[in-house]
Parts: structure tokens; C-alpha cells; sequence
């Protein structure tokens, strides 16, 4: 082989790598780098953020965070919230996508007001939410008060504080979750619909047995992107109750325990171990939406 012809093969080699090179260098810098640094951080003992010190390294830290009630209190926060906001804004955003996939006459209007959410910022449409909630002049309140029903303290009193998170956490994503949905159902091939309306299917059986069926890759990718957001959980909480994990401190979740380890009590160790527990458990649910993803699509070829 000449030199010449060796020389071009080799930059045909290098030429693939030199354009993955800008994202080699942003992934290693900014994400492989500070993920390995916190795995490392969450064993030292005692860390010393001023003096870079430790006592040792073990598992004294994870030890020490599954003892805390406050870490149990939020893992069982944020399992409630992801449990009850994913499924249900998944449920009202398909319905949703599917009403404004029509073409009628003004579903621009509809699809401008539902995708608002999108471009608001979440603390300013917080303290909005906050003030819909007061237990004196909201309008929660106020409807309940139309029906003959009792008033309710929603970000006052610890027993509604997380059916407020949630009511807040659903209305919030569905934007997001209705243009995935709505993307996935115009990539479905319209003459299964005629074919269906020839045969006289009803609208509710096309849309159980063809619409659903077709739609359920895009609804399994919107589980799972909700759900590693549901457990991220921070921001809808924080303008909510001033800041403040819930009315009585109730509310910890995991993502605000972690920021309570690391900036109130300036544990790092704790707050290291805390993430590398939520990364865990995100890792293990995505894991079986997967696996769950990939049975049923086994079932649907046989």
C-alpha cells in the first residue's frame, strides 16, 4: 500500500472522531467528571469542603442518611408524586392530544393555550398557583364554596400540602406531555382510520384498538422522560410554600433534601450519598419501563 493511499485511509479514520470530539470533551468535562467526582465524595467521612479533608472513606455517610427520617420522609414524597402525577398526566394528555390533533376550525387558539405553560417560567406560574390556593380568596376555594363545601387550607394545612404538590405537578406538565403525544399521533398512518370507519368502528373502539396500540411507543418514552422529572421535583415545590418544604416541613423531597444537606448543613458527604440513592432509584424504575416496554412489544409481535 502506498504511503498516499495510507495516509488518506487513516484521515477517513480520524475524520468520524474529530467531530465527536467537541461532545467527548463537553461530556467528560461537565458530565462524566462531576458524576465520578460525587460517587467518590459520597465515601468520604467527615468531608471538609474548606480544607478538601476527610477522616476516611466507607459507607458511614449512606449509613447515616437512610437513618434520617427527614431522607425517608422524602423518598416517600416524591415515590407519591411520581406514582400519582405520571400516570394521570399521561392519561389527561393522550385525551388532550387527541382532542387537539383535529383539524376544526380555531384549534390553533386551544393548542396556543394549552402549550403556555411552556414558556412561562415555573416559579412565576408558582406563586399564581399559590395565590389560586389562599385558603381566603383562591379559587379552589372558592368553587368549593359554590358546591356548599367546607374551605381548604391547600398550601397551609400538612394533609393537603401534597395533593396541592400534585394538582400543580399534573397542570404543569401536561404542555410538554401533550407535543410528544400529539407528534406520535400524526405519525400514524391515516388509513387505519379509514379502514376502520369502512367497517364501521365506533370512535371509542378506534381509539382503544388502533390509536392506543399505535401511540404506545411515544406513551412509553413520555413515562419515562415524566418520570425521571417527576423524581427531580423541586421547583414546582419551592415557590409553592415559600421556600419551605411544606407547611410544617412536610414535604421533603428527595432532589430538596439533597440541597438541605448540602447548603444548610454544609454536608457534602450526605448530600453525595443522598444523589447517588435518587440515581439508584431513577436508574431502577427506568430499567423496568423498559423491560415493560420491550415484553409488551414482544407479546404484540407473537
Amino acid at each position: 500500500m502506498k504511503y498516499s493511499e495510507k495516509r488518506e485511509r487513516m484521515k477517513q479514520s480520524a475524520e468520524p472522531w474529530l467531530y465527536l470530539l467537541p461532545f467527548m470533551v463537553f461530556f467528560i468535562v461537565f458530565i462524566f467528571y462531576p458524576a465520578v467526582n460525587v460517587l467518590i465524595l459520597s465515601f468520604k467521612q467527615n468531608y471538609s469542603h474548606l480544607r478538601g479533608t476527610f477522616d476516611g472513606l466507607g459507607f458511614e455517610n449512606y449509613r447515616m442518611i437512610l437513618e434520617d427520617g427527614k431522607f425517608r420522609q422524602a423518598l416517600l414524597n416524591t415515590f407519591l408524586y411520581v406514582i400519582f402525577v405520571v400516570p394521570v398526566s399521561t392519561a389527561l394528555s393522550t385525551l388532550a392530544a387527541q382532542l387537539l390533533n383535529r383539524r376544526i376550525h380555531g384549534i390553533a387558539i386551544f393548542q396556543t393555550a394549552f402549550f403556555m405553560p411552556m414558556v412561562t417560567s415555573v416559579t412565576a406560574v408558582g406563586l399564581v398557583w399559590r395565590f389560586m390556593y389562599n385558603q381566603k380568596y383562591g379559587v379552589f376555594n372558592f368553587v368549593l364554596s359554590k358546591l356548599g363545601l367546607s374551605p381548604v387550607g391547600w398550601v397551609d394545612d400538612s394533609a393537603w400540602s401534597l395533593v396541592s404538590l400534585v394538582i400543580f405537578g399534573i397542570w404543569n406538565i401536561l404542555p410538554f406531555t401533550i407535543i410528544l403525544l400529539m407528534a406520535g399521533l400524526q405519525n400514524i398512518d391515516e388509513k387505519y382510520y379509514i379502514a376502520a370507519r369502512i367497517d364501521g368502528a365506533r370512535p371509542l373502539k378506534i381509539f382503544t384498538r388502533i390509536t392506543i396500540p399505535l401511540l404506545s411507543p411515544t406513551i412509553f418514552l413520555v413515562l419515562i422522560v415524566n418520570t425521571i422529572s417527576c423524581f427531580k421535583v423541586f421547583s414546582e415545590l419551592y415557590p409553592l410554600f415559600n421556600g419551605k418544604p411544606g407547611p410544617y416541613y412536610n414535604l421533603y423531597t428527595v432532589v430538596y433534601y439533597i440541597r438541605y444537606a448540602m447548603v444548610e448543613k454544609r454536608k457534602y458527604g450526605y448530600a453525595a450519598a443522598a444523589s447517588m440513592i435518587f440515581f439508584l432509584f431513577v436508574s431502577i424504575f427506568t430499567f423496568l419501563q423498559l423491560r415493560l416496554k420491550s415484553r409488551m412489544r414482544i407479546r404484540g409481535m407473537n
